[in-house]
């Protein structure tokens, strides 16, 4: 990234941000949020490398593997944004969470703030829920998780209030793609462009990030 940075410099090009995306597994003790740290050492330097920069953490964050690897636990509403879900409260922080995407996202502010870079704001570089291959991977739920999220980008997190970025994984199923059978089933359509189940933009900036990303914008 240092690398990168000097680079762009050297060919004129220095207000590009250079940034790195990572996995919600870069911290540990995330629960609850407020006690989340980094579990590895460099992502210290690379929080006060953005901060120094002034760039933002991209990070990949799935509630659906947090829900399905412990469902006794978290619960589906809580997970999947439905509405008259249990809150819960960080007892340190006092915040209350509605759902479990905000928690998480709260986590790795948490952890950004005592590894010395509180000013670096995060972006969701990933989220979503996979329509058929898993526990609790319906279209019914996938469908309620992303319109959630599309909802929910506007009001930000308890710790970060107001508007916020992120992007849908993914816009096409991807049925080719080896490994575990969710991951061809994070589409918000098929290969032939019909819609895997309906969802709705209205009123969200929408950027394309990648052939299977749509960015949200809370604007």
């Amino acid at each position: 990234m240092r690398n990168l940075n000097k680079a762009l410099a050297a060919a004129g090009l220095g207000g590009i941000k250079v940034s790195t995306a990572v996995r919600f597994n870069v911290l540990t003790n995330s629960f609850p949020p407020s006690a989340a740290v980094f579990a590895q050492p460099y992502m210290v330097d690379i929080a006060r490398h953005l901060a120094s920069t002034r760039a933002q953490l991209l990070a990949n964050v799935y509630p659906y593997f947090a829900y399905s690897n412990n469902p006794r636990d978290i619960k589906l509403d809580y997970a999947t944004f439905q509405p008259g879900a249990t809150p819960v409260r960080d007892a340190d922080s006092g915040l209350v969470y509605k759902n479990l995407f905000s928690a998480m996202v709260d986590a790795m502010y948490a952890a950004l703030k005592k590894a010395g870079a509180p000013s670096v704001r995060v972006v969701v570089s990933e989220s979503g829920w996979p329509s058929a291959g898993g526990l609790a991977a319906t279209p019914e739920n996938a469908r309620a998780y992303n319109q959630g999220l599309i909802n929910h980008v506007a009001h930000g997190t308890p710790k970060k209030p107001g508007p916020m970025e992120a992007y849908v994984f993914a816009m096409f199923k991807e049925n080719q793609k080896p490994g575990v059978e969710t991951e061809r089933h994070f589409g918000l359509f098929y290969p032939n462009k019909t819609r895997v189940y309906p969802i709705n933009f209205r009123g969200i900036l929408v950027a394309a990030n990648h052939t299977n990303s749509h960015g949200l914008g809370g604007h």
